[in-house]
């Protein structure tokens, strides 16, 4: 019998730090996407994406399911599912060995190592702003998530309910806001119009380009973030501007 290539890198490229793998193997022991939803504590809609972006990272089908039958159908993980799970468990105890290795060494002093570690996967997104949940809003089938930078500054994004369950999100926990710089406006003064995110910050570099100037901005002590401004800009080093983000644009992501 010949065995679909499983794409481990892609599918585990980061730690199981939200709860599509634990949906995964909750659905195994009880052979039932439905018991695995309420295992975890998220909706059959949320156990179904979690199940199926799996699916697709791995570009292997993870799942079996029944429908019908005398029994009411159920699921199953194909042989494709039962070696991620066996991947997953090898790659987490490596992971966990490591890191306890390293911060028990003064290679690791002052490093915020499990949340470096958690950012396992390379992304396009220039921006990455560690910051905490203050709030979550539910309206409309979707959520607006209130976040805090360590200077009081906030950002929200507007994301799904799914992703609110499947990341475990709630008041309090350590998140990483993350955004294009394509989606950063920069500019002396914005005025806030429909919610868009303004952070306030000094200009530490300037760029030149026909079509924008890309400009840092630094926004507390140890946070930058990059944007475009208009190619008229007027913008000087070290002056205070303004960057403005859509909260559509703003992605969370776990960094424990």
């Amino acid at each position: 019998m010949t065995h679909p290539k499983i794409h481990f890198e892609e599918v585990l490229g980061a730690p199981a730090a939200d709860k599509r793998l634990e949906v995964l193997r909750s659905m195994h022991h009880a052979g039932s996407i439905s018991q695995a939803a309420r295992a975890n504590g998220v909706s059959y809609k949320a156990a179904w994406q979690a199940l199926e972006t799996l699916s697709n990272l791995a570009g292997a089908p993870l799942v079996d399911k029944a429908v019908g039958g005398s029994g009411g159908g159920g699921a199953k993980l194909t042989s494709a599912g039962l070696r991620v799970l066996e991947a997953a468990d090898m790659l987490n105890s490596a992971r966990e060995k490591a890191l306890a290795q390293i911060e028990r060494s003064s290679r690791g002093s002052g490093l915020n190592l499990r949340a470096i570690a958690g950012v396992g996967m390379r992304t396009s997104m220039r921006n990455q702003l560690p910051c905490r949940v203050q709030a979550i809003g539910r309206a409309k089938g979707a959520a607006t998530v209130i976040l805090g930078l360590s200077d009081g500054q906030q950002l929200s994004s507007r994301i799904t309910l799914e992703s609110v369950q499947l990341l475990g999100l709630e008041p309090g926990l350590k998140v990483l806001a993350m955004f294009k710089a394509t989606a950063v406006t920069v500019a002396p003064t914005i005025v806030a119009v429909g919610g868009v995110n303004l952070l306030h910050g000094k200009v530490v570099r300037r760029g030149s380009a026909a079509a924008g100037v890309e400009v840092s901005l630094q926004i507390t002590p140890a946070l930058g973030l990059v944007g475009f401004a208009d190619a008229q800009t007027q913008l000087k080093l070290r002056q205070t501007a303004m960057a403005a983000v859509e909260p559509n644009a703003v992605v969370i992501g776990l960094a424990r």
